[in-house]
């Protein structure tokens, strides 16, 4: 059980406690993870958990809600869809933390049944989504097929249609130093989510060195003056791990 504001969502359920499901394994490899001990690594200590079990336990805990989080949830979809009609005949609300790396097709499927979702949206840069990131990489046939535009445009793609579809969305990006915070990157990427609806929320969260990236910690006063700017576009900027 976490509070809502970890995942974060400050507009969804707010003070709310809500059942977190997490999961091993991602299709991207961003070499700065906070969480690579379970994103980047399939052997890990875990449970199965059957989908009623899942919902099982929302319920003993009174939880309004499911977070499927931690890691990347869409890479098991089939378990999620599962786990999602189930807490919808139980009035559960469906919480989606996703990177946003999915096909048009399967993301509808997705988010039919999903109440709220925090995307990471990683940079406003198709070069660094595909090189950097390594988006798809997983498989040599997809990364093969798949260009840099292609992944970054899915992620637009992605926030786009949530919107779209009326799921209540927050977007956040993770500014770390020499890769994602410069001024003309960050402005396009409030632009880009005025461009969708100003209404969504946009948290600026800070980076620390972690996994294999040795960059210094995000500076609390950039973040807070780039929060300060997107405000003029945006009307909720927030700031995080500060």
């Amino acid at each position: 059980m976490d509070p809502i504001e970890k995942k974060p969502l400050y507009h969804f359920k707010p003070g709310s406690k809500i059942l977190s499901l997490g999961f091993a394994g991602c299709n991207l490899h961003c070499p700065f993870c906070q969480n690579w001990h379970i994103s980047q690594n399939t052997d890990i200590p875990g449970k199965w958990m059957k989908v009623g079990e899942v919902i099982s336990a929302a319920l003993q805990n009174n939880s309004p809600s499911i977070a499927y989080t931690y890691s990347e949830p869409l890479i098991h979809a089939e378990y999620i869809i599962d786990c999602m009609v189930l807490a919808r005949k139980h009035g559960i609300a469906n919480v989606l933390v996703t990177n946003g790396c999915i096909n048009a097709e399967a993301a509808a499927k997705i988010l039919a049944l999903t109440d709220a979702a925090n995307v990471d949206l990683k940079c406003f840069s198709a070069q660094t989504y595909g090189k950097t990131l390594g988006g798809f990489a997983a498989s040599s046939v997809a990364a093969s097929s798949v260009s840099n535009e292609d992944i970054f445009k899915t992620v637009l793609e992605f926030i786009k249609l949530c919107s779209e579809m009326g799921i209540h969305i927050e977007i956040t990006t993770l500014v770390v130093p020499g890769l994602n915070d410069s001024i003309e990157e960050l402005n396009a990427a409030a632009q880009f989510i005025a461009y969708v609806n100003s209404e969504i929320p946009w948290h600026l969260t800070a980076y620390h060195p972690d996994y294999r990236w040795n960059a210094p910690r995000t500076d609390p006063e950039f973040l807070k003056n780039t929060a300060k700017e997107a405000k003029k576009i945006l009307r909720y900027v927030h700031t995080g791990n500060i």
